[in-house]
C-alpha cells in the first residue's frame, strides 16, 4: 500500500480524490492547507504528493519548496489550465510532474503509478552503485550528489535525469528518449517540462550554466554528458 498526501482545498474535489485513491488501494493523508500540507509530511514520509498550487496560508509553491529542502519524495502538482507561469515556476522549485484541471481519471493515477514506481526503484539501488564522472559523484543507494566536495540536493526527476546521463556518459540521449526513459509512454509530456529539468540540473552541476561544458546540447537532436 502506498501513502498518498493530498493537498487540495476544494472541499468537493479533495473528497472525490480521497474516494477514488482509497478506492485503488492507496492510504491517503488530506489536507486543506500549505500548513496542514506541511504537518502531512510527518514520518513515515508519504510515497507521493498531490499538490494543489492554490492553497491557504501557504501558497502551493512555498509549499514544494520547503517539501524539498528535507525529503526527494516525487510531487505531482495539481494546477489550472491557465497558469503556465505557476506551472514553470513549480517545476523550477522542485516538483516532479503535473497535471491540469480538470483531469482524466486514468491519466492522473497512471502518473501516480509511475512516479511511486520510480521512486521505489530508486530506493532499492545497489549500495555499491557510485557513479563518478569528472568532478560529479552520485551514489544512488544514498541518493546522494557532489560536486567537488559540495553536496547538491537534486529532487528526484533531476536524480533520473542525472543517473540517466551518466550511465551513458559520452552517448548523445535524445529528447523523445529522456521523455520516454523519465515519463514513460502511459501520457504525453509537455516538452517544456523537461526543459526546466535540465535548466535546474545544470544550475547545480555547472560551473557556468549559461554555457555548459558537462550536459551539452547537441542542437536539434538531444544531450550529451561529457565524459572525463
Amino acid at each position: 500500500m502506498s501513502t498518498v498526501l493530498l493537498v487540495e482545498d476544494d472541499d468537493t474535489l479533495r473528497e472525490a480524490l480521497v474516494y477514488m485513491l482509497r478506492r485503488e488501494g492507496h492510504d491517503v493523508r488530506a489536507a486543506a492547507d500549505g500548513q496542514a500540507a506541511l504537518d502531512g509530511m510527518s514520518p513515515p514520509i508519504p510515497d507521493i504528493v498531490l499538490l494543489d498550487l492554490m492553497i491557504p496560508l501557504i501558497n502551493g509553491i512555498e509549499v514544494c519548496r520547503r517539501i524539498r529542502q528535507t525529503s526527494d519524495v516525487p510531487i505531482i502538482m495539481l494546477t489550472a489550465r491557465n497558469s503556465e507561469a505557476d506551472i514553470v515556476l513549480g517545476l523550477e522549485v522542485g516538483a516532479d510532474d503535473y497535471v491540469t484541471k480538470p483531469f482524466s481519471t486514468p491519466e492522473l493515477l497512471a502518473r501516480i503509478r509511475s512516479a511511486i514506481r520510480r521512486g521505489r526503484a530508486e530506493a532499492k539501488a545497489k549500495p555499491a552503485d557510485v557513479l563518478t564522472v569528472g568532478e560529479i559523484t552520485m551514489d544512488v543507494s544514498r541518493h546522494r550528489v557532489t560536486v567537488g566536495t559540495t553536496t547538491i540536493a537534486l529532487p528526484l526527476k533531476e536524480f533520473e535525469l542525472l543517473h540517466l546521463f551518466m550511465r551513458n556518459k559520452g552517448r548523445v540521449i535524445t529528447r523523445p528518449q529522456l521523455l520516454k526513459r523519465l515519463w514513460g509512454t502511459e501520457f504525453p509530456v509537455d516538452t517544456k517540462t523537461l526543459d526546466v529539468h535540465i535548466r535546474r540540473l545544470r544550475s547545480k552541476i555547472e560551473a557556468d550554466p549559461a554555457n555548459p561544458q558537462r550536459l551539452t546540447t547537441i542542437r536539434g537532436v538531444g544531450y550529451r554528458m561529457e565524459p572525463d
